[in-house]
């Protein structure tokens, strides 16, 4: 029988159920889990599961993660049609955005999801998602996947995986995508948007690159912000990459004070990216006055990218390029769909 679908476990909520003795929460074995959730066993094909040697709560989330999904991956590639990637919610937006940078030529699904409550309580979404996941990891046309690259389901929604931004805690509609459609609703049925999925042919083989470079940091600006903010960011060592979250679409301050140290962090060689704190819409640096200094100074745009995805894609480029140039020109283009094509004169 075939086994279209690979279970990866890293951690969080969706794995937890009661421990009979304790009454605590703790993590259940995938191998069994059938038995958690019979009604896999539905679909009439057999899933396997890989539960990570040391599973992590997603907060404690480090990029060594990502290349070891990779690898799994990679090494699983040719024995499943598909993957299903439990991850908790608290990074899983920074996990899918990484995936779908790291991992190229990707003809397969590879599907994150998790839960809010644990898979072991009564009023869990925790097996709804694993379910709709399952199906749509699982899911081909004419011998192609429907869905081949890195997406996140949570709720009724499918979205892809560098689009998409956790905005509740408590809701179970916790991931949301501003700034791109939905890949499918999950009702009664799965309703899949094609207009909206990477359809891109793939002329190589599947690979990965996974060396990424962690020497970035993130400036969220705000009124009345010191100026020792900023040196104290120019100070870090080994500084490649700072990620500006500005306002609306793309402001910043005027004052001589900012703008200095703005070119001073450029001048040493630094890339600052420009995102937008708004969780829809996007930088459109030159609109304003207060965007248009920042545009002369040489910041590039990130138009209408998720912080989530500009951390990763910021150190996936600096990874794997040196030449300024096209760190630049990788920095300032849509790699994997996660910049609108619109946005940048497409």
């Amino acid at each position: 029988m075939e086994k279209p679908v690979l279970i990866i476990y890293t951690g969080g909520t969706i794995g937890m159920v009661n421990d009979p003795e304790t009454g605590a929460l703790c993590p259940f074995n995938f191998d069994q889990i059938a038995l958690e959730v019979p009604e896999i066993k539905e679909f009439g094909f057999l899933i396997d599961s890989y539960t990570l040697p040391e599973i992590i709560d997603s907060s404690d989330l480090q990029p060594g993660l990502w290349k070891q999904l990779c690898q799994i991956i990679l090494t699983n590639y040719d024995k499943y049609q598909g993957f299903v990637i439990l991850h908790g919610t608290d990074t899983m937006a920074y996990s899918a955005s990484a995936l779908s940078f790291m991992l190229n030529n990707l003809d397969k699904p590879v599907v994150f999801t998790g839960s809010q409550l644990p898979i072991g309580k009564i009023r869990t979404d925790g097996k709804e998602n694993l379910i709709a996941a399952v199906e749509i990891a699982a899911a081909y046309d004419e011998g192609k996947a429907i869905v081949p690259e890195v997406s996140v389901l949570f709720g009724d929604k499918l979205f892809r995986g560098n689009r998409t931004t956790k905005i509740n805690a408590e809701s179970f509609d916790a991931f949301q995508s501003f700034n791109y459609p939905p890949l499918a609703k999950i009702g009664i049925h799965i309703h899949y948007n094609y207009g909206a999925i990477d359809y891109t042919p793939r002329t190589e083989s599947v690979s990965a690159f996974c060396d990424v470079d962690t020497n970035i940091a993130i400036l969220k600006i705000f009124p009345g912000m010191r100026p020792e903010i900023m040196d104290a960011i120019m100070n870090i060592p080994g500084l490649k990459g700072l990620i500006l979250e500005s306002y609306g679409s793309g402001n910043a301050p005027t004052n001589k004070v900012f703008l200095n140290k703005i070119e001073k962090i450029l001048h040493r060689g630094i890339y600052v990216y420009n995102v937008t704190q708004c969780q829809g819409g996007s930088v459109e640096m030159g609109k304003y006055e207060t965007s248009r200094e920042l545009l002369n100074c040489g910041v590039i745009s990130g138009y209408d990218i998720t912080t989530e995805a500009a951390v990763t894609k910021m150190m996936y480029v600096l990874g794997k390029y040196k030449d300024p140039n096209e760190i630049k020109k990788c920095l300032n283009n849509t790699l994997k769909g996660e910049i609108s094509p619109k946005r940048i004169g497409f």
